[in-house]
């Protein structure tokens, strides 16, 4: 049992919460659960339940701050009543932002945008004059493009436009998305789509897109060209609304798993920015965003784990014509 005080970092995503705690420069104790277990949409119940993980995760250490980026967290208001609902229980400072938010964290670029494609899709920066500023993360029956859910509902689109068009059921797209949704009629394409009920559920099938773009699928690959497409245009929303950002951080177990969407997002984003602003993906798990804000909480510094292995690829600038 240590005597250590800790500082901890909590990253909730749609799917997954990550909590992440150093012992020592290096040493990490983490605890990973299915936000299914302990999240019901409650400020003060879900406060209860994230503040028994931080407890868990301490085993009798004495937590000295508590930093949590948190999915659906996608206004300043819910932000502060969850921080106000943890606050209610808790003697030591905490901080609650959106989980987009955790990316520039980890790098130390505090006030550009974060940009998630896991579960869902998001945007996110905090702008000295304007505040908090969101676009997207709408969720998946009208929005999240990019992300695991809107990818998996738009190649259910792109198969039955290619079947009107009289397109063959044996495209790779076809064929692995009917496996998936173990139908084979793909009349129920759509029922089976709405009869999985959640981002998560929905998401869990993004894999078959990818796995489809191998096999040389075009559809698949229009697909994840489109949904690169859409993430860019949530950094392009931020900055016609006045954003200052200059950067982009952009994680999430999607683009940051899948180089095909990664790389079709920076492409995407030099061919929009044209050098006016830079993009990297980062591929370390987004709670040492959270890690680093808990130590500001006390007073202390965390560096930017630059050092380590971040599979983080710049955005390139467009090629001259």
């Amino acid at each position: 049992m240590s005597a250590a005080r800790l500082d901890v970092g909590i990253d909730i995503g749609g799917t997954k919460t990550h909590l992440r705690a150093y012992e020592a420069p290096g040493h990490s104790r983490d605890l990973i659960v299915p936000t299914a277990e302990w999240r019901i949409r409650d400020w003060g119940r879900d406060a209860l339940g994230v503040l028994a993980l931080a407890r868990q995760l301490a085993d009798g250490a004495e937590i000295a701050a508590l930093a949590i980026g948190a999915h659906g967290c996608d206004d300043a208001s819910e932000c502060l009543a969850f921080e106000a609902a943890l606050a209610g229980h808790a003697a030591f400072p905490v901080k609650v932002v959106n989980d987009a938010e955790l990316l520039p964290a980890a790098l130390e670029l505090d006030g550009e945008i974060g940009l998630v494609a896991g579960t869902g899709s998001i945007a996110v920066c905090r702008d000295p004059a304007l505040g908090m500023m969101v676009a997207g993360g709408w969720g998946w029956v009208i929005g999240d493009e990019g992300s695991a859910a809107g990818l998996v509902r738009e190649a259910a689109r792109a198969v039955t436009l290619h079947l009107d068009a009289g397109g063959p059921a044996r495209e790779p797209l076809v064929r692995l998305l009917l496996a998936a949704l173990d139908i084979t009629n793909a009349a129920r394409i759509g029922s089976a789509i709405a009869a999985l009920g959640s981002s998560a559920a929905l998401g869990r099938h993004a894999p078959l897109v990818f796995e489809a773009e191998r096999a040389g699928s075009l559809l698949a690959r229009q697909v994840i060209r489109d949904g690169a497409r859409h993430l860019v245009e949530l950094v392009a929303q931020l900055k016609k609304r006045g954003s200052q950002a200059t950067a982009v951080v952009a994680g999430g177990g999607v683009i940051a798993g899948e180089p095909s969407l990664a790389e079709a997002f920076l492409a995407a984003f030099a061919d929009r920015f044209d050098g006016a602003m830079r993009a990297e993906i980062y591929g370390s798990p987004p709670v040492e965003g959270a890690c680093r804000l808990a130590a500001g909480l006390g007073g202390r510094h965390r560096p930017s784990p630059r050092g380590t292995p971040l599979n983080s690829i710049a955005a390139p600038s467009k090629a001259p014509s």
